[in-house]
């Protein structure tokens, strides 16, 4: 399959994943039942699902994996961080101010993720200093 397909598809998962995230979290805050929709119990794991599958593709398409490549470590773990952060964030009965917490970490989490995809360093938004 084409590069640039995959890694079109792999980027618009990416963002369409952290903002069905980030609505969730923010309804969630908001006090509003919305969040328990069938949309929004189903939509993200379609999603995430199809953002796994794509970076599977393009670790294949080349030939660089984690464990290898220090920066696809720290996307790994970083993943990992983000989907513990998450599931905190979005877990029923959290007090709201620990909620805010754990929504904000995961999606600082995330945004290192990016950085670090972007730079194809494990430093992430602090190697371009």
């Amino acid at each position: 399959m084409d590069y640039l397909l995959v890694r079109s598809l792999h980027i618009g998962c990416v963002i369409i994943s952290l903002s069905l995230f980030a609505i969730r979290g923010l309804l969630m805050l908001a006090g509003s039942g919305a969040y328990r929709n069938v949309f929004f119990r189903y939509a993200p794991h379609v999603v995430d699902t199809m953002l796994f599958t794509t970076a599977l593709m393009l670790t294949t398409i080349l030939h660089q994996y984690p464990f290898q490549q220090p920066w696809l470590t720290a996307k790994v773990l970083g993943l990992i961080a983000y989907i513990v952060l998450g599931s905190l964030a979005l877990r029923p009965g959290q007090a709201r101010p620990r909620r805010l917490v754990m929504l904000a970490a995961a999606m600082l989490t995330a945004a290192y993720i990016v950085s670090v995809a972007r730079s194809h360093s494990p430093w992430g938004a602090l190697s371009w200093l």
